[in-house]
């Protein structure tokens, strides 16, 4: 439950089904959760060189679409944050099952032999879900809901990290899997310690941080899966750096 103060600002009545443990329009009358707002940024910068990157590399559109909708969602909860709207809350939530169908699709779809009938069923279903979402105020459901969607992705990647055995790519999903963890905790913590966080003199802004971790999160299991991908093409992939973030670099055969 957020700790905030009961002002209309900027945008008016907060008409959202869920807060944030941050005061509401208590640095600027014109964005409802500064921090909870700007911490998006990061985010976005990630997913914008992770599409530049997948352009350059030509990988497979999948990819780039991948990221897209990473920086979709990252925009989406720059308005939800800002405004506190209901209606800009569906521009953050929707986005963010649509990205896990996206994983589903890139983790499931090279081993698949029906190619048509899974993308279908992953519209069908994520445009089914958006109706809905923007008809209901679901809360815990829609918790529950993309945790359930997100372990969908779990033994995929699994398998994915033991076939990259001896390959720079564990280190990505080591990354990967410590980004998601202390993403998780500052989640939990924001939700449930609202009260005692408020009470110290620095809010610690946990879903702030949620955020920043989660952009990272997403770029590093990107990547990751870049590398794997292209391992199974025989692209001969390197992980390379610029400015100390990883992307990977791929020398395909000549006859691609």
């Amino acid at each position: 439950m957020a700790y905030s103060a009961d002002i209309d600002g900027y945008w008016g009545p907060i008409t959202s089904s869920t807060e944030c443990c941050e005061n509401n329009y208590a640095v600027s009358p014109y964005i409802a959760e500064f921090y909870n707002t700007l911490s998006n940024i990061p985010c976005i910068i990630l997913a914008v060189i992770g599409l530049v990157n997948s352009i350059r590399q030509r990988f497979e559109k999948r990819f780039s679409v991948l990221h897209l909708s990473t920086i979709v969602l990252g925009i989406g909860s720059v308005l939800f944050h800002a405004t506190l709207q209901h209606v800009q809350q569906q521009s953050d939530e929707t986005p963010m099952v649509w990205a896990m169908l996206l994983y589903i699709y890139v983790l499931y779809s090279p081993d698949w032999h029906y190619t048509s009938t899974m993308p279908t069923f992953l519209v069908i279903y994520g445009t089914g879900f958006a109706i809905l979402h923007s008809q209901f105020h679901f809360v815990l459901s829609f918790q529950l809901h993309y945790i359930f969607l997100a372990l969908l992705c779990l033994p995929r990647m699994y398998k994915y990290y033991i076939h990259s055995k001896g390959t720079p790519a564990r280190q990505l999903a080591h990354i990967y899997i410590l980004t998601l963890v202390m993403g998780v905790i500052c989640w939990v913590a924001d939700r449930t310690l609202c009260r005692r966080l408020s009470s110290y003199y620095i809010n610690v802004q946990g879903h702030a941080l949620w955020h920043v971790l989660m952009g990272f999160n997403s770029y590093f299991a990107n990547t990751f899966l870049q590398f794997c991908r292209a391992q199974q093409l025989k692209w001969s992939p390197q992980l390379c750096y610029f400015w100390g973030l990883p992307y990977v670099k791929v020398s395909k055969p000549k006859s691609q």
